[in-house]
């Protein structure tokens, strides 16, 4: 599983989580990477560091800001209306995800848009089997109804 740092031609950044840089490259030729901000198909990676696995476990901490700034009032709109439309077009499946996602992928349930929640090594086995799920950006608060 790679994660790569992209932008957008508007300068919006945002992550992407591909099997590999070639499946990267042939999604993004075939025009199927979109900002999730303003849907621009126009996308290049940004120079990242890799992470390098020691072996060597430290323990898990959660950034704090000393004052954390509000959105500005054009994200929040944005955040709003992708929320909106997530909750309307999509139906919970919550952690049944993984299995219900694989189901519509092989054609053995009706296609349809569903939302729920995964272990980031049930994504990857998902990237693997060349099932597309995207994870909602930051700031997308569905009540508790999926991560």
């Amino acid at each position: 599983m790679k994660v790569f740092r992209l932008s957008c031609a508007q300068g919006h950044g945002f992550e992407g989580w591909f099997a590999s840089a070639e499946a990267f490259d042939r999604q993004c030729e075939a025009g199927d990477i979109a900002c999730p901000v303003c849907e621009d198909r126009e996308v290049i990676r940004l120079p990242s560091a890799p992470y390098v696995n020691t072996g060597a476990r430290e323990p898990a901490t959660v950034p704090v800001a000393a004052s954390p700034q509000p959105a500005s009032p054009a994200l929040a709109t944005a955040l709003a209306a992708l929320k909106a439309h997530v909750l309307a077009h999509t139906e919970d499946v919550g952690r049944r995800f993984p299995e219900v996602a694989r189901r519509i992928h092989y054609g053995e349930e009706d296609a349809r848009g569903i939302r729920g929640r995964v272990t980031p090594q049930e994504a990857a086995e998902l990237v693997e089997e060349g099932i597309e799920a995207v994870p909602l950006p930051p700031g997308i608060d569905l009540d508790g109804k999926a991560h």
